[in-house]
């Protein structure tokens, strides 16, 4: 039996709405110290790792909007990372190097495949969305996932997720502008991190066919 698999780009936009925006939070206390900053370490593990091997085609994007700077986003990309390790205080350590850059609108790399700017959700969606990306909303009032993509994935999928806060009604009013479909990933309310790992789960075994 073989498997041919197609190319597809992932992209996921988790929103922290505690997070801090600077580097000042300590590595042994991420919950309390980085503002529950240990939901979006998990959320980047769990978007790249596989085992024994990183997700080439995954990029996510954290916005974090905590105190006590203005909202920043930073971006892990799945190709380029380095020194990225299985655990929260890995990816931790290397969000806390990119908050220590001075960020700018436009990205900067602080560390290997790692990237800071500032912005907000409305900023990188804005940014991230082109003509050939469809944009996925998770939420747990949406379509069940394997019915929307029981014929076909899209090549380049976007998918957005709040913490455990959710969304404000602001960000709802600024997805739900989009051209979005709204999705959910089973009956019952899970984790963000988890969610991901879901949703990577159904795209690998959509796009992947016996030949």
């Amino acid at each position: 039996m073989s498997y041919a698999f197609y190319i597809t780009m992932r992209e996921f936009i988790v929103v922290g709405h505690k997070a801090r925006t600077d580097g000042n939070f300590n590595l042994n206390d991420l919950p309390g110290s980085g503002g529950r900053i240990d939901i979006l370490c998990r959320c980047v593990n769990c978007a790249l790792f596989l085992s024994h091997d990183l997700r080439r085609d995954v990029i996510i994007y954290l916005v974090l909007l905590g105190e006590p700077d203005i909202p920043k986003i930073v971006k892990f990309e799945g190709e380029n990372v380095r020194y990225l390790n299985p655990d929260e205080r890995s990816s931790g350590s290397l969000i806390k190097k990119a908050l220590e850059r001075s960020a700018i609108p436009k990205w900067r790399e602080s560390t290997r495949g790692v990237w800071i700017r500032l912005g907000g959700l409305a900023d990188l969606l804005e940014e991230v969305l082109t003509e050939d990306k469809k944009l996925f909303y998770l939420q747990e009032n949406g379509g069940d996932i394997r019915n929307v993509f029981k014929e076909n994935v899209p090549v380049n999928t976007v998918f957005v997720l709040g913490d455990h806060t959710g969304m404000t009604p602001e960000e709802e009013t600024v997805i739900r502008d989009l051209d979005v479909k709204t999705i959910n990933i089973g009956p019952i309310s899970l984790h963000a991190d988890h969610c991901i790992i879901l949703v990577n789960n159904e795209i690998d075994r959509t796009v992947g066919t016996t030949g």
